[in-house]
C-alpha cells in the first residue's frame, strides 16, 4: 500500500504541472507559397497556396482551422448580424452587409485542399474553415498543405474591399485562406465578427497577377522591380513589356504573421530613405488636394520611425509602406493601409498610431482578441508620446484625451473588465474607450508607480525579451517587476480584470500649534500609491510619498527639485492614512498627485485649500 501511495501522490503532481501550464515557451510556424490571378473588371481572382505547417507545440494536431475572412462580408454573417444588433453599430457598416448584391459580397471558396497530397474533407462554417486530418501532425513535425481557391473581393465596407470612400481600387486585407493560431491555450478559430486579429509567425512568398497599369504597395520586398516599373525600378534598369495586358509581383515578407497589399491605377509612388537604411514607400492618389499633405508626411515618418527605434527598439525589417487605402487606419505587415484626405497633423497622427503597430502588435504580436488594450493602449501611449515630440506639441501630459475617455466610462455604469474578450463588449464605445483610452491609461499610470525612467526601461527591455513572439498580460508585468524591483500582480489584477475604481480624498487637514494633522481616505476599491504635494503660505513647497504597501518597493523622487518625505507603507485594507507635519510651516494648499497621471475618478476630493 505504501508503494501505491507513493505512485498516485506523483502522479497528481504531473497532472498538477501539466495543469498550470508549466511549459516552456514554443509558437507554431507557418510558411506560405501564394499565387493569385486577379481580375480587375469582376473583382474575382482566383488563388493557389502551399502551405508548410509546423508543430512546435507539445500537443498532437488532428485537425485545423482556417480564416476565410472576406465571408463576413455577406448578408445574413455574424459581423452583418452584430453590426445591426448592437446599441451603437460601427457607421461604416451599419446595415450594409446586409443590402449587398451577389456581385457585391466577399466570398473565400476553396476548391481543394490536401494534406501531403492526399485530398482532406472540410466544412465552411462562416467565416472559418473546419478541416478534419487524415494523419495527425505530432510535436516536432511538419506537414504541407494545398489549396486552390476562388475569391471575390467585396465592396468597402471595413478594412478590405474595392473601391473605397477615397477611389482606392483594392485594399487587400485578410484576403487569403489563413490558417488559426494554436497556442497554450489551444486553437483560436475566432468568426470574424468585427474585432482583430492573431496569427501564426512564418514566411510569405507571395505573386500576384493584375492588368499592367495598377501599381501595388504593401508587405515584403519586391523580387523584380525591374519587370514591373512602376516606381519601383532602379535608374538604368528597362522594364520589361507585359504579356497580355498584366503585370506578375513576386514579393517575400520574411518573418511576418500577415501579409496585405493595396493596388490602384492612379497612385503616386515615392520613396524616402528612413533611419538605418530602412526605405520607406508611400502610395497615394494623384489627387492635387493631397499630393503636398503627402509629400510632407514623409520626412515626418522618417522622425516617427527613429522615435520608435529609440525609445521601443529597432524596427528589423528594411521597408516600411504608408498606402492609402482602407477605411480609417489600420496595421499590417511591414505596411499600413490610412485614409489619405486629411489635414496635415491628422495624416501624421494616424501614421504615427499605426506605424507603432509595428512594435505593438506586429513584432510584440499579442492576441488582439483576448488582449487588445495591449494591442491598442501601447499604441495609442506610444504615439502619443511620439508625436508630442515629431510635431513639437509641448503637451504636459499628452494621454490627457485617454484620461477623460477612461473617467467617463468608469463613471457611466457601462464598463466592462480589460479582460472581455474584444467581440464581447455590450457597445462599440466600451471597446474602443476600454481598448484605446483605458490601455493607454495603463501605461502612462504605470510611469506614476514605478517612475518614469523604469517605465521607458520597461518597454524597451519588453521589446527585447518578447519581439517575434506572442506576448501575454502576465509577460509584461514581470517585466515591469524585473526592472522596477516592484511587486506589480495587484496592478495587473485590478485594472485589467475588474472594473475597480481609483479615488482618495483628502479627508482633513488640522493645524494645532506648529503640527499639521492629514487625513487621507481610501474611497475606491483600486490601491495606488499616493504623492501629496504641499504649498506652505511661506511659499515653500515639499512632496510626501506614501508607497502602497503591497507594492514591496519605492521609486526615485520624480521631482528632484522638490524635497520629498518618503512616509511609512499605506496597506490597502485601511480605509483612512493619517500623518503628521512636524516642520512648523503653515499649509496652504495640498493636491494629491499633480502631475495627473493617476487615474482618479474624482480629482475634485483631491485638492485642499486653506
Amino acid at each position: 500500500m505504501k508503494l501505491f501511495f507513493s505512485g498516485l501522490i506523483t502522479l497528481v503532481l504531473v497532472a498538477s504541472s501539466t495543469a498550470q501550464n508549466n511549459t516552456s515557451y514554443w509558437q507554431q510556424k507557418v510558411d506560405y507559397k501564394m499565387e493569385i490571378d486577379m481580375d480587375v473588371n469582376t473583382y474575382q481572382y482566383k488563388g493557389r497556396q502551399e502551405l508548410t505547417y509546423t508543430n512546435n507545440s507539445p500537443d498532437t494536431l488532428n485537425r485545423v482551422f482556417y480564416h476565410l475572412y472576406f465571408n463576413a462580408f455577406q448578408p445574413g454573417s455574424e459581423m452583418d448580424v452584430r453590426s445591426r444588433s448592437i446599441s451603437d453599430p460601427d457607421g461604416r457598416v451599419g446595415d450594409r452587409i446586409s443590402k449587398l448584391l451577389p456581385s457585391e459580397i466577399g466570398y473565400i471558396k476553396p476548391n481543394s485542399l490536401s494534406q501531403d497530397g492526399v485530398a482532406l474533407s472540410y466544412e465552411v462554417v462562416g467565416t472559418i474553415l473546419e478541416v478534419a486530418l487524415n494523419q495527425p501532425i505530432y510535436p516536432g513535425k511538419n506537414t504541407t498543405f494545398k489549396m486552390n481557391w476562388d475569391a471575390q473581393v467585396p465592396v468597402q465596407i471595413r478594412r478590405s474591399g474595392r473601391n473605397n470612400a477615397e477611389g482606392i481600387a483594392l485594399s487587400m486585407t485578410q484576403w487569403y485562406p489563413k490558417l488559426a493560431e494554436y497556442d497554450f491555450q489551444g486553437w483560436h478559430a475566432d468568426p470574424y465578427i468585427g474585432r482583430e486579429f492573431h496569427s501564426v509567425w512564418g514566411d510569405f512568398d507571395v505573386k500576384i497577377t493584375i492588368d499592367e497599369d495598377y501599381t501595388i504597395g504593401g508587405s515584403g520586398y519586391l523580387q523584380n522591380p525591374s519587370d514591373i516599373g512602376h516606381g519601383y525600378s532602379l535608374p538604368g534598369q528597362k522594364t520589361k513589356k507585359p504579356k497580355k495586358g498584366k503585370y506578375t509581383w513576386h514579393f517575400n515578407a520574411p518573418d511576418v504573421h500577415d501579409f496585405t497589399w493595396a493596388a490602384d491605377k492612379d497612385y503616386i509612388h515615392d520613396t524616402y530613405a528612413g533611419p538605418n537604411g530602412v526605405a520607406l514607400h508611400f502610395f497615394y492618389k494623384n489627387n492635387p488636394n493631397i499630393v503636398e499633405n503627402w509629400r510632407n508626411l514623409q520626412p515626418k515618418t522618417a522622425e516617427l520611425l527613429e522615435y520608435f527605434n529609440k525609445n521601443i527598439g529597432e524596427y528589423p525589417y528594411k521597408q516600411y509602406s504608408v498606402i492609402q487605402g482602407g477605411d480609417g487606419g489600420m496595421e499590417y505587415a511591414m505596411c499600413t493601409l490610412i485614409t489619405g484626405n486629411r489635414k496635415f497633423e491628422s495624416l501624421v497622427g494616424v501614421t504615427a498610431h499605426e506605424m507603432a503597430h509595428t512594435w505593438f502588435q506586429f513584432l510584440l504580436a499579442t492576441n488582439e482578441a483576448k488582449h487588445e488594450w495591449m494591442d491598442e493602449g501601447f499604441t495609442s501611449y506610444i504615439s502619443g508620446e511620439a508625436m508630442n515630440v515629431v510635431m513639437n506639441q509641448e503637451n504636459p501630459n499628452p494621454h490627457a484625451g485617454s484620461y477623460r475617455g477612461y473617467t467617463f466610462l468608469a463613471k457611466s455604469g457601462n464598463e466592462q473588465p480589460q479582460s472581455t474578450h474584444a467581440d464581447r463588449y455590450a457597445s462599440n464605445r466600451a471597446y474602443g474607450v476600454t481598448a484605446y483610452s483605458k490601455g493607454a491609461v495603463f501605461m502612462a499610470q504605470l510611469g506614476y508607480v514605478v517612475g518614469e525612467e523604469n517605465l521607458k526601461k520597461t518597454i524597451k527591455r519588453y521589446f527585447k525579451e518578447f519581439a517575434f513572439k506572442h506576448p501575454t498580460p502576465n509577460d509584461f508585468i514581470r517585466v515591469a517587476e524585473k526592472v522596477s524591483g516592484f511587486e506589480l500582480d495587484w496592478y495587473l489584477t485590478d485594472w485589467t480584470q475588474t472594473t475597480n475604481t481609483i479615488d482618495y480624498a483628502i479627508k482633513s487637514v488640522v493645524s494645532e500649534g506648529n503640527t499639521t494633522l492629514v487625513t487621507l481616505s481610501r474611497l475606491g476599491l483600486m490601491p495606488m500609491p499616493i504623492d501629496l504635494f504641499v504649498t506652505y503660505e511661506d511659499g515653500s513647497q515639499e512632496s510626501y510619498y506614501i508607497p502602497l504597501q503591497m507594492m514591496r518597493g519605492e521609486k526615485s523622487n520624480q521631482f528632484p527639485n522638490l524635497t520629498r518625505v518618503v512616509l511609512t507603507d499605506w496597506a490597502w485594507a485601511y480605509p483612512e492614512y493619517i500623518f503628521e507635519i512636524n516642520n512648523g510651516r503653515k499649509v496652504k494648499n495640498m493636491m494629491i498627485d499633480a502631475s495627473q497621471r493617476m487615474a482618479d475618478i474624482n480629482p475634485d476630493n483631491n485638492i485642499y485649500e486653506k
